[in-house]
């Protein structure tokens, strides 16, 4: 799968295979993008197309015009993935209603990524939708995909946003825009539970084999290797989910087909980031009930889990009393892996490079400080250590004074000195997160035109542990602004 002999390189660099069109046709569709008459590039991400091997000269006297589906790369093979999912807990027959998978690009390294354009028009399974995108949900992908890949978590990312010349028709008239995504793949929970839909046991096995040899070919050799991908997606699962908590991320919309089996996140409709730390805290205006709220994004994940290794019991053992008690056994390590990969990640943020039993009551006790008196998320954990920017209401609280005695004595327990513990806590904690109320001024502005904002925010988010020249307007929150903030897919 990462061999690239006998592929054909491009003018412009694309070197495209399309190994998941040669699985079973019932699990995608041929799609040729809508042609827009008339696209104009809003941003491209240079750095990305650098890491990609892509020919940027190439690309410019091509006009951008891949990055619309005006043009295709050639050796492309357009497709619409068809997949499941449960959307707030209920199971419907999805697919790419609005996004068609152009193929795989291989990078001069031998590296595999799909290049997807999101918002190219209907598909056949855009239902009544239009297929189309506007353009600020387009930018906020940008914006929120390539900040997370800078904090350090696993990412689609975005390779350009073009606008399509055409008007968008939602609550109002918009500019409609497509983004290219990049990601190591878009197979999805929800990819398995199609297939286990269609009671097809050939395809459900073609699908995981190619997942298995796509993904985690050291699979291949054990006994069981489906048992084996279980356990993978498991631990890539807990591993992903501990990152956004640790960042104070919200995914908003957890539905199991916008969860990838790779680890990475993608589909960045209604994210936000947390100010004031709540674990209740739901930004979405379509989560009414609070189901993907910060908090619960634990317990959903194992949730889907569940509905993923449910998708694999015929392939585990043929006795399906046998298969749901090796299934139950593997989904037995999230909750641990979870906390595991979450308390090392709050350790760092803490400066503890060791581990003590007591230490997840001491980063327990903090969390609770902070809910009791809405102390900012991000702040708080990036000035422990400069105790004169914390938050008045925490300093005047005695039970606060004393975690911070109970820390201290923590700290000196360690062989590494007071100097390594804040350095750890500075590359750990960033200094700059999306603050909403930044967010949604940048896109106003790219609305009206003018992207100068846009760039200076994510430069400034593309360093987000490093002193930013002005650090407090864009490290301090607007706690007025979130009382009433509402985040939404963009469809």
């Amino acid at each position: 799968m990462n061999s690239s002999v006998g592929l054909y390189q491009d003018h412009c660099g694309f070197c495209f295979d399309n190994s998941y069109s040669k699985l079973p046709a019932s699990l995608f569709t041929h799609q040729v993008p809508q042609h827009f008459t008339n696209p104009n590039l809003v941003i491209f991400n240079e750095r990305l197309a650098g890491d990609l091997g892509l020919d940027i000269d190439g690309l410019k006297a091509a006009n951008w015009s891949f990055f619309s589906g005006r043009q295709l790369p050639e050796k492309s093979s357009p497709i619409a993935q068809a997949y499941a999912g449960h959307q707030f807990g209920h199971f419907a027959r999805l697919g790419d209603g609005r996004a068609i998978l152009l193929g795989e690009h291989i990078t001069p390294n031998q590296a595999r990524f799909d290049i997807q354009l999101k918002g190219s028009g209907p598909t056949q399974y855009s239902r009544s939708g239009d297929g189309l995108a506007a353009l600020g949900p387009m930018l906020r992908e940008y914006l929120i995909s390539e900040a997370m890949y800078a904090l350090g978590v696993p990412t689609a990312r975005s390779l350009a946003v073009m606008l399509t010349g055409e008007i968008v028709y939602r609550a109002e008239s918009l500019n409609g825009a497509v983004l290219t995504r990049v990601a190591s793949s878009h197979i999805r929970v929800g990819t398995f539970q199609y297939a286990a839909a269609m009671d097809s046991p050939d395809v459900l096995k073609a699908l995981a084999d190619y997942t298995i040899n796509r993904h985690f070919p050291e699979l291949e050799k054990q006994p069981d290797p489906y048992i084996g991908l279980l356990k993978a997606v498991i631990d890539l699962q807990a591993k992903l989910i501990a990152d956004w908590m640790r960042l104070g991320f919200i995914h908003g919309v957890m539905n199991t087909d916008n969860m990838s089996i790779c680890g990475e996140t993608i589909d960045y409709g209604p994210c936000a980031f947390i100010n004031a730390y709540s674990p209740k805290k739901v930004f979405s205006s379509i989560d009414r009930e609070g189901r993907y709220a910060f908090g619960n994004q634990p317990m959903i994940g194992e949730w889907n889990l569940t509905r993923f290794a449910e998708s694999l019991l015929s392939l585990i053992n043929s006795d399906q009393s046998e298969a749901i008690k090796i299934a139950s056994q593997c989904l037995d390590r999230y909750q641990s892996k979870f906390r595991d990969d979450w308390l090392d990640a709050m350790r760092k943020k803490l400066g503890i490079f060791d581990a003590e039993p007591d230490d997840l009551i001491l980063v327990e006790d903090l969390l609770m400080l902070m809910y009791k008196h809405q102390a900012d998320y991000t702040n708080t954990f990036r000035n422990l250590n400069r105790p004169s920017q914390l938050s008045e209401r925490l300093l005047s609280d005695q039970g606060f004074r004393h975690w911070m005695d109970k820390w201290n004595e923590r700290l000196s327990r360690q062989a590494q000195s007071i100097g390594d513990a804040q350095a750890l806590m500075d590359q750990h904690n960033p200094l700059v997160i999306p603050r909403n109320h930044l967010v949604e001024g940048v896109l106003e502005d790219a609305s009206k035109g003018d992207m100068q904002s846009f760039h200076e925010f994510l430069n400034v988010l593309l360093m987000p542990y490093n002193q930013p020249k002005d650090d407090k307007f864009l490290s301090a929150p607007d706690t007025n602004y979130d009382k009433n903030y509402r985040t939404f897919c963009g469809t």
